[in-house]
């Protein structure tokens, strides 16, 4: 009897120990889930009020939002290839190197060795020698390459304004509804004197479609930034 209690309590052991090792993130997959808690965080901080999104140090102005919680994160963290470079996260590609496309597409092309953790993993431009039915299914399958982390940055033309817009998902796409789950600020927005202020968003949802529509159009596009694979925490 004594020997079959031991036994269970061994059988028991070794399942929790199992549990634990299958719930131990990697280090990327660890720095995905701080950004996304300091996303939550600033979105809390906010208290569904609109935040200042007009000086250049402003926190929730579009992109200064998404490089915020990646900072806030990265110090431990480094490309395990490149272990000695701090990571970084690059500028919005300049608007006389996007040409012949509007600016916001993409980013400056950083090497990994100075420290840039991302690569694009999918990219999306308007191709006029196509139709706009094709370039729209190519746009289609574009979105449903998201992965939770993804860093997301396009030129868009749609109900909330015309120009470039960053944010964060934070699922991966969703078959199943054929939506997306994101984090960002200032996409939603108004001036009030002549200073512009923006709606931080946590868990927003929209069908693919949606974003197609805005970044589906000539001149315009989108980029998916995804962490690499070899993140490591700092040595």
């Amino acid at each position: 009897m004594k020997r079959l209690i031991a036994l269970g309590l061994l059988i028991m052991m070794c399942a929790v120990s199992s549990l634990g090792a299958a719930e131990t993130l990697s280090a990327r997959d660890a720095f995905i889930r701080e950004i996304i808690v300091s996303a939550k965080e600033l979105f809390d901080a906010a208290n569904g009020r609109l935040q200042s999104a007009h000086y250049s140090g402003d926190v929730y102005l579009c992109k200064n939002f998404t490089v915020d919680i990646f900072k806030q994160n990265a110090g431990k963290y480094r490309v395990g290839e490149f272990p000695d470079a701090p990571l970084v996260i690059p500028n919005n590609l300049p608007k006389e190197d996007s040409k012949p496309y509007q600016y916001g597409i993409e980013w400056e092309n950083i090497a990994p060795e100075s420290g840039n953790p991302f690569y694009a993993a999918h990219q999306f431009k308007y191709d006029k020698s196509l139709t706009k039915s094709q370039n729209r299914e190519i746009a289609m399958a574009f979105m449903r390459e998201v992965k939770k982390g993804d860093y997301f940055q396009m030129s868009a033309k749609y109900y909330y304004g015309v120009g470039a817009h960053s944010l964060v998902f934070i699922e991966d796409y969703d078959a199943a509804s054929d939506q997306v789950h994101w984090a960002d600020s200032n996409m939603k927005g108004e001036k009030r004197n002549g200073i512009r202020y923006g709606l931080p968003q946590f868990d927003a949802v929209k069908k693919i479609e949606w974003f197609v529509d805005a970044f589906c159009q000539p001149g315009r596009g989108a980029t998916l930034y995804r962490l690499r694979d070899d993140i490591i925490i700092k040595p």
